[in-house]
């Protein structure tokens, strides 16, 4: 029997996030709007139970609040993302890449020892990453260095890098 999603939203300086966990680690953190945060909401409401007090949640709307205060650059939170292998890979790949710090996809790929060509594999892989932000994968950019795509959106993830970088304080 399948453990009952247990969720939380939780205002933020990008908009309303949802948390998701399974009991006892967290399983989701989307954006609202996100590319696919609305089927996350429904979801939710539909068959989950609200509990902004269940641990893991808690934990994270601290650990969160830190973040954006500027005084947190690693969560410590229990985490498990539901994915193919190839995306847990390109995730805890993510989790390596330091706070003010930003990586390619092919970068990525090359760290994975992935043949050549496979950024947009890691692209794919990146855009699914259920947990944003504490999974960054906001830090993850062009070759060029230029802004690329992201499920919050492009100004969610202007705001996120300016953030780590210092530029908002």
């Amino acid at each position: 029997m399948a453990k009952a999603l247990i969720w939380s939203a939780l205002p933020s300086p990008v908009g309303e996030l949802l948390l998701t966990t399974d009991g006892g680690r967290l399983t989701g953190l989307f954006f609202r709007p996100h590319k696919t945060s609305h089927q996350q909401w429904d979801r939710a409401r539909r068959t989950g139970i609200e509990d902004p007090s269940a641990a893991v949640l808690a934990a994270t709307r601290t650990q969160l609040g830190e973040y954006f205060d500027g005084v947190r650059t690693v969560f410590e939170l229990p985490l498990a993302p539901q994915g193919t292998a190839f995306q847990q890979r390109v995730w805890a790949a993510l989790t390596e890449i330091p706070y003010g710090e930003t990586r390619s996809y092919g970068a990525i790929a090359k760290r994975l020892d992935l043949i050549p060509g496979a950024s947009r594999a890691v692209g794919l892989a990146n855009g699914a990453n259920p947990i944003s932000i504490v999974v960054p994968c906001h830090r993850v950019i062009g070759a060029d260095g230029s802004l690329t795509g992201y499920g919050g959106g492009l100004d969610r993830k202007r705001f996120l890098l300016d953030l780590e970088r210092g530029a908002l304080f």
